[in-house]
């Protein structure tokens, strides 16, 4: 099954009634990644900041003005559009999508607020066609679990990521939740941790305040 992950780029559903029934809910997660108005709708629920806490995390991260982010997934905007505060005039923040519809709409609404440092780009499912070098932190919230080739995806973020750069990982945790993806999509933290280990990363932070997933910051390992 290939689950086309920046589509949903922040997983939040299935919806909390769909959550309740894990039968339903891969179906019907399937069904709103096809409809693009609907999915979007979803994402820019208004309920989702209370578990969420998009201020929180940012206020976690400690952006500094000029930093050059790439939103992993950026979906219909909700983390990209928060990150372009925090990184001021002299910051970018790519916002990486494979749905052109996604795209479509984030670019609308980067021209509607009339923002100079959101640039959206279309990638492919396995790479998100970013140049060496050029981004101080990758920022993943929900879609890490979506990507299929994991180790082709970490080593093409080596080449991307400047030195002293920083990976952050939120997703949600691995047991059955009221909101999120169905369980068996769903990726451990440990096994996360494990994974990045493996690949020549280590973890340098975690915070431990969001309910239902949790928050990793990584590096790469120095030799």
């Amino acid at each position: 099954m290939n689950i086309r992950f920046l589509i949903a780029a922040v997983a939040l559903a299935p919806a909390l009634a769909f959550a309740q029934q894990p039968g339903r809910a891969l179906h019907e997660m399937h069904r709103l990644h096809r409809d693009s108005k609907a999915y979007i709708k979803l994402l820019e629920d208004p309920k989702r900041d209370a578990y969420q806490k998009p201020h929180e995390v940012l206020h976690a991260l400690e952006l500094k003005d000029g930093e050059i982010i790439a939103d992993i997934g950026a979906g219909s905007g909700y983390f990209a559009l928060h990150l372009a505060q925090h990184v001021g005039e002299n910051g970018r923040v790519y916002a990486v999508d494979i749905n052109p519809d996604m795209i479509l709409h984030l670019n609308r609404r980067i021209r509607d607020l009339k923002l100079k440092n959101v640039f959206t780009l279309l990638a492919d499912p396995d790479d998100p066609l970013l140049p060496e070098r050029s981004v101080d932190r990758f920022f993943f919230c929900d879609s890490w679990h979506h990507i299929e080739n994991h180790s082709k995806y970490l080593a093409l973020m080596k080449k991307i990521i400047k030195p002293g750069g920083q990976i952050v990982m939120i997703d949600f945790h691995k047991k059955e939740l009221p909101v999120g993806p169905p369980l068996k999509m769903k990726i451990a933290r440990e096994d996360v941790i494990k994974q990045m280990e493996s690949n020549g990363f280590r973890l340098t932070s975690e915070h431990k305040f969001l309910p239902y997933q949790y928050f990793l910051v990584f590096a790469l390992k120095t030799k």
